[in-house]
């Protein structure tokens, strides 16, 4: 009786599970399996396999990356959800902006829509765990019934990023593979993961000068509006095994309350959820601040956004950690003794890739289904949050348009806008008011930081920031930019025309370039400094200098910045690295060489030998200096 009633639908559910192929199936190993890593063509073949196979989940490739490979993201929902995407999308954005939307039309609006949620992995392409998991996690939503799923699966569309960083994947895993079973299985890649800012991918999300973040901003954040991005990372394996938040002080004073009263509440239950499944080594409230938006994107616009930091492995190489390796302290918390937000230690033993898979796809789903039993609730909280940003207490600012740089001042212009930020035009000025979803977003980047006066003890010395770079906008790049009715000294303005161009205008210098690219002549001005593409009086004529830049054997972040910056301004360069250096006779070469900031230790010894394989062994040495 019982098979005649229910046996149908039992029987179609399976078949529906059963044509979703399995990652064994697809990759020939299991997901978190030891010294195994994927290709990123073989994730992205995956993913559109589900696609095709469950009605659950719609894959899309938005972009391409910085070197040519597809960027891509799942949306899952219950079929009835994905068939209309794109009204609850138009739903996020009414009430993303509480102008166009009253209270009355948001209630409704609330009752119909549904929580987004946006995960994503492996920006740092050395975390290796979270692609897996990501591949291993979207195959058991999509066929495991359970209570959690379903609710999940009814309330919240889910987006998935199994990379934020598909290049560095790739990078990664070959490099692995060539090093497997020799000295130096497990280390990392002689080169960036990102082409040129390697780890400070991560540091992108207020300039968005690479192209990964480009795409997530403009056709993920900006379009969906998530209430939550949960952002997947590792840390070192010599100390607890995963931290969740709550974060540590300080909080970004632009940041609404709610938002990291919410967050607060769902790392707890993260830990929580961690814990109940025998989890242990589980640390919150420890380790990073909330302060810098380089790092925060979306709670400066209206989301909550959730970290992550699993202990790693040797990339896919199983570690074994000695009860006395453990750290004796941490910033937070002491990771060999029990406290409030470290409950239950981890004192040493065995850790593999498995392991971090099998905590994330935890806290996935504790992310996930704290969603969706208060699906409302984050609704209309994020609804609260935008009408608390349009009613901000700010005079505003005032970007004046005569400017000692007109090019940087377009940049900045440029940047706020990516982010959302809405910008008046008048005669003499733009103007940005506070009276706008974003507020806290451009006012976080064009105020003045006050960066709290925060000591390691009472009396003590002052307690280092998590990151040290600042975001003060007008500062980094140069721009007179004013709160609205400060007095102030008259702007610096320079006049730009067709045969005189400032050299104080960063735009000058991309100008010089493009005429030095068609072979033309350059001249400049000795007592400004300025330029001109045609022959003047009393100015010299400026050769295309042949400019070197350095780069050793170690990968150096500021190498990376340093070759993309000339990029974008049109220089050419070469690459002198040691062997360059030491064949001698630079003057016949170089104009001038470039040397980024690296550790001198890195510049003159380089890697040790036995470090790495010895064809990267080594610096410039003495004969090089």
């Amino acid at each position: 009786m019982i098979w005649r009633l229910f046996g149908p639908l039992l029987a179609a559910a399976w078949m529906v599970a059963a044509a979703v192929p399995t990652p064994e199936s697809h990759f020939g190993h299991r997901m978190g399996e030891d010294r195994k890593l994927l290709d990123w063509s073989r994730v992205v073949s995956y993913f559109e396999a589900l696609g095709k196979s469950s009605g659950r989940i719609r894959v899309r490739t938005l972009g391409k990356t910085t070197e040519g490979r597809p960027f891509v993201a799942a949306w899952i929902s219950n079929p009835a959800t994905l068939a209309k995407l794109d009204r609850y999308r138009a739903i996020q954005e009414r009430l993303a902006d509480p102008r166009k939307t009253s209270e009355r039309e948001a209630a409704r609006m609330i009752g119909e829509g549904k929580a987004v949620v946006m995960i994503t992995c492996s920006i740092h392409s050395t975390e290796v765990a979270s692609t897996s998991t990501a591949v291993q996690f979207a195959y058991e939503i999509l066929t495991r019934d359970t209570p959690k799923f379903r609710a999940i699966l009814d309330n919240v569309i889910f987006i998935l990023v199994p990379s934020l960083n598909p290049d560095g994947v790739d990078k990664v895993t070959a490099w692995y593979r060539q090093t497997l079973g020799t000295a130096y299985e497990g280390t990392s890649p002689p080169e960036l993961y990102q082409k040129y800012v390697g780890h400070d991918n991560n540091r992108d999300w207020y300039i968005f000068s690479q192209a990964e973040t480009r795409l997530a901003i403009e056709k993920l954040h900006n379009v969906w509006h998530p209430q939550i991005v949960y952002d997947v990372h590792q840390q070192g394996p010599n100390a607890s095994r995963m931290f969740v938040p709550p974060w540590l002080d300080p909080i970004e004073p632009n940041i609404d309350p709610l938002i990291a009263q919410q967050m607060n509440m769902i790392g707890t239950g993260m830990a929580a959820d961690l814990t109940a499944a025998g989890k242990k080594g589980v640390a919150l409230n420890a380790i990073y601040d909330f302060w810098t938006p380089a790092r925060h994107y979306q709670s400066f616009h209206g989301g909550l956004r959730i970290l992550s930091e699993s202990a790693s492995a040797r990339l896919a190489t199983p570690v074994t950690v000695k009860a006395e390796e453990i750290n004796q302290t941490a910033l937070g918390y002491q990771p060999r003794m029990r406290s409030w937000n470290y409950l239950e230690p981890w004192l040493g033993g065995e850790w593999r890739v498995s392991d971090i898979v099998d905590y994330q796809k935890i806290a996935w789903e504790s992310v996930l289904w704290q969603t969706a039993v208060r699906r409302e609730d984050f609704l209309r909280n994020f609804y609260r949050i935008g009408r608390n940003s349009i009613e901000r207490a700010h005079p505003g600012f005032e970007i004046p348009k005569k400017q000692r740089d007109p090019g940087a001042t377009q940049v900045l212009l440029n940047t706020l806008r990516t982010g959302l930020v809405e910008v008046e035009e008048t005669g003499s000025s733009w103007l940005i008011s506070m009276r706008q979803p974003y507020s806290g977003w451009a006012k976080a980047l064009l105020e003045k930081q006050e960066y709290p006066d925060l000591r390691q003890y009472p009396g003590g010395p002052p307690r280092r920031p998590y990151d040290v770079t600042a975001h003060t906008l007008p500062l980094l790049m140069g721009v007179d930019v004013r709160e609205r009715g400060a007095e102030g000294p008259p702007a610096e303005g320079v006049t730009v025309t067709a045969d005189r161009w400032p050299a104080a205008d960063t735009e000058t210098w991309k100008k010089v370039n493009r005429v030095w690219a068609k072979g033309a002549s350059v001249w400049r001005e000795p007592a400004s400094g300025d330029f001109s593409p045609g022959r003047t009086e009393g100015w010299k004529e400026v050769k295309r200098p042949r400019l070197g830049l350095y780069r050793s054997h170690m990968p150096s972040m500021d190498e990376g910045w340093t070759r993309w910056m000339l990029e974008q301004f049109g220089f050419l360069y070469m690459r002198a690295d040691n062997a360059t250096v030491l064949k001698g006779n630079l003057r016949e070469r170089f104009d001038v060489i470039v040397m980024p900031d690296q550790g001198p230790s890195a510049i003159h010894n380089g890697y040790r030998p036995g470090a790495m394989p010895p064809e990267y062994v080594g610096g410039l040495g003495e004969g090089g200096a």
